[in-house]
């Protein structure tokens, strides 16, 4: 029995400390999880089974996400129409003239194509696995497997909705779009700090950049702040009058402000820069419109029936397409930074 384990040229393997460290970790995690546990006599086994958590955001509450269009694509195109007419008194006529000539109006297009990413991910099992996990208690081991990969589709999409995909610079997220304005000078500290006299320049502050960004042309729908802060709006506008808390002052005052009643503030753990690996605390400020910002699910998680070509292991496989998220009016989407 070899007590090292050899590489392909028969020397030793060597580990370094941090290799090692991690290693051992992964070992204890490999022999702590599955369906073999020690149980004595006076030993009960819970109906109830606890299972693992993670913090969830529903990304449609933030961008557009449209499903179930341009299935089975590789690219997705969107095209873009743009006004090429000249400015409005070229239009008006000297009758006076012989043969004037009039001016044009005229329309042009250019086209913004998004990559279509493909997902697939396998779960398999054998007789002796569900024999093995049925005697253990009452673990259902395939509906855990295809919960846990059902889980890691809605995470993943989750975290390319605001992130991006992992390692593929054509694959972006909502905080990390390229091209966007970002503001480092309008928000410097958390705004669950700020007075009520501070909150005043401040609202209209934000919204006035916004507004000079896009040209007058868009207003923006959606404010969306770092959950910490978040956790702040809570508290009195006032300590004078502490009838309001911030965040429903904010809300009322964004909502007044761009005559929209529907304008919302949400929080975004990702917004946070423990969260969104160094991309610093993130303030953002979008239209919440198709045409301006969308992300695309053209083949919606699904998965297949499970096979076996000997009736004894089986197999089944999860599938789907997604797109990271593009700005297609990218002035309208702004970015606050400190």
């Amino acid at each position: 029995m070899l007590s090292k384990i050899l590489n392909s040229r028969g020397e030793p393997v060597v580990l370094n400390e941090r290799e090692q460290r991690v290693a051992d970790i992964n070992q204890r995690q490999v022999n702590a999880l599955g369906y073999e546990i020690n149980i004595t006599t006076l030993t009960t086994i819970m109906k109830k089974i606890t299972e693992q958590k993670f913090f969830e955001v529903p990304p449609a509450d933030y961008i557009p996400l449209r499903v179930g269009e341009g299935a089975w694509s590789s690219n997705l195109v969107t095209y873009r129409s743009f006004q090429l007419s000249d400015e409005f008194e070229t239009g008006v006529l000297n009758t006076g003239g012989n043969n004037s000539r009039l001016a044009q109006g005229d329309a042009g297009v250019d086209s913004v194509s998004v990559k279509v990413l493909n997902w697939a991910k396998s779960i398999g099992w054998s007789i002796f696995d569900l024999e093995l996990a049925a005697k253990s208690g009452n673990w259902d081991l395939v509906t855990a497997k295809e919960r846990a990969r059902k889980r890691n589709w809605d995470l993943g999409i989750q975290r390319v909705a605001f992130l991006g995909a992992r390692g593929d610079s054509a694959c972006l997220g909502l905080l990390n779009q390229v091209g966007i304005t970002t503001d480092t000078t309008t928000i410097t500290s958390p705004i669950s700090g700020l007075s009520p006299a501070d909150l005043k320049t401040f609202t209209n502050a934000v919204l006035n950049v916004y507004r000079a960004n896009n040209n007058r042309t868009a207003w923006p729908t959606h404010f969306i702040i770092p959950e910490s802060d978040y956790l702040g709006l809570a508290g009195p506008a006032s300590a004078t009058y502490p009838i309001r808390s911030v965040l429903s002052l904010l809300e009322e005052t964004f909502q007044i402000m761009t005559k929209n009643k529907n304008f919302k503030i949400y929080p975004l753990a990702y917004a946070d820069n423990a969260y969104n690996g160094g991309l610093g605390q993130r303030y953002i400020l979008l239209n919440y419109d198709e045409e301006s910002i969308r992300m695309d699910v053209p083949v919606d998680y699904t998965n297949t029936l499970a096979n076996s070509i000997d009736n004894f292991s089986f197999q089944n496989v999860g599938y789907g397409q997604f797109t990271g998220v593009q700005a297609y009016r990218p002035l309208e989407l702004y970015y606050f930074r400190y």
